[in-house]
């Protein structure tokens, strides 16, 4: 392993860590990019798919690169999220070594600005940070920046995307003499704008693992429904793969806080994730996916950025995104690391018609789902029925005499015949619901 990354220039110290670490093969972009960090001086671009090693990519020539005795900033990383910042921001803490001692910072929004204030004052070699933290830090002149001769902008179709003022901002404060690197998994109109504008004109490009963009090792299919059976074939296909871990993806905020009130309805291991939760809960909802103590993400596409979670079996487009951006960042959640993984859209009639567009695009084959039928759906709808009651505690504040009048009433049926009442009695009212007329009110007169 050590002969692997020492061939791409790596140093013994940061081999070290790598053997600790047990990442024991470098990754494609990693071959890529570690030698041209490391022995040329141009910018650079590199268009890669999400989580190919990206960090490692750029982390482990940064944190040899950096000079020891200049106290100064010489390297800054923006993420586009708080959650992606910290991910980098661990990576490269677990390179590090007291042999290379370089001292790392984390700025990020969404917590209070004082400590960092106060972290900056001390010696900070590289400094990991959301945009609009930086600008804040730069507008209240708590960090200097006069001496940084690395810039890496890590998903960088997304930073512009979402932050293109504060970036802006960002650039105009570094040194013309620095030298970029920006990290993309597609290359659209507004990034082709940047590199224009803000990086030299000498600019070596990288390609990735980007045979199929769509991702190597995602199965991609979609499924059409009805608008009023959406849902049901959402929640049939949840079912079907119980205990597999896997994101639901949404357009807006308030889609993911429905979608994520049914799902706690009916049982599932799920917790919701957009950019108006604040911070504390976003961090303790990652936290408990991290940890698997959940099971399924509803998220938006901003809040699910830098969601670096392993063996998740699926992803779920239950808004088809907006662009093809979003579509190769999204499927990029799963088959991580060499693993298999799905995608699948959920989607109406009228949408059928932009798979072929997504396919040429993307250089990717979409494979239609099979939709559960009515008696699959139902059944299912009565899986979930019988897992609310299963997950339904007992209510103490029932009094005994009431509690031991309805025992009288089932006390000589066997455990059986109680379950077919059950059934029977919930059949029959679903039926009746299904069957009971719309009522239509009157328009009222002018």
């Amino acid at each position: 392993m050590s002969q692997q990354f020492s061939s791409l220039g790596i140093n013994k110290a940061l081999q070290g860590r790598l053997v600790d670490l047990q990442i024991t093969v470098p990754t494609t972009i990693q071959k890529q990019v570690i030698p041209v960090i490391l022995n040329k001086t141009e910018d650079v671009v590199a268009i890669a798919k999400t989580g190919t090693g990206k960090t490692a990519a750029f982390g482990l020539p940064l944190l040899q690169l950096v000079n020891p005795e200049n106290t100064s900033i010489q390297a800054v990383i923006l993420a586009p999220t708080r959650e992606l910042g910290q991910q980098i921001f661990k990576h490269l803490e677990d390179f590090n070594s007291d042999t290379l001692n370089v001292s790392i910072a984390g700025v990020f929004g969404g917590i209070p600005i004082k400590p960092q204030i106060e972290r900056l004052k001390h010696t900070t070699q590289i400094v990991v940070a959301t945009p609009g933290r930086l600008a804040d830090l730069i507008d209240k002149n708590a960090i200097d920046l006069k001496e940084v001769s690395y810039f890496v902008l890590d998903e960088a179709d997304e930073m512009v995307t979402a932050h293109k003022e504060g970036v802006d901002v960002i650039i105009k404060t570094l040194p013309k003499s620095r030298r970029t690197m920006l990290f993309t998994a597609t290359l659209p109109g507004t990034i082709k704008q940047l590199i224009q504008n803000s990086l030299s004109k000498k600019v070596i490009t990288i390609e990735a693992d980007m045979d199929t963009v769509g991702h190597q090792g995602v199965d991609h299919q979609y499924v059409v429904v009805e608008p009023i059976e959406k849902l049901n074939v959402l929640m049939h296909f949840l079912n079907a793969n119980h205990g597999q871990r896997g994101i639901i993806f949404c357009k807006t905020k308030a889609a993911v806080n429905k979608l994520a009130k049914n799902l706690a309805i009916n049982k599932f291991s799920s917790g919701a994730l957009h950019g108006s939760l604040s911070q504390g809960i976003r961090d303790r909802i990652m936290e408990q996916f991290r940890a698997e103590h959940i099971n399924i993400l509803v998220a938006t596409d901003l809040a699910a950025r830098g969601i670096d979670v392993k063996d998740l079996a699926f992803v779920v487009n239950y808004h088809l995104p907006d662009t093809y951006e979003a579509y190769v960042h999204r499927s990029g959640r799963t088959a991580r690391a060499g693993a298999k993984g799905l995608a699948l859209s959920v989607i109406q009639e009228d949408e059928v018609q932009d798979i072929p567009e997504f396919e040429d695009e993307l250089g990717i084959t979409f494979k239609e789902y099979k939709k559960a039928d009515a008696q699959s759906i139902e059944e299912n709808n009565g899986l979930l029925w019988a897992r609310r009651i299963f997950k339904t505690k007992p209510n103490r504040d029932v009094s005994e005499e009431f509690k031991a009048k309805i025992k009288t009433i089932f006390h000589h049926l066997t455990k059986e015949e109680l379950v077919d009442k059950i059934l029977a009695n919930y059949i029959a009212e679903t039926k009746t619901i299904a069957e009971k007329p719309e009522v239509v009110k009157p328009k009222k007169k002018k």
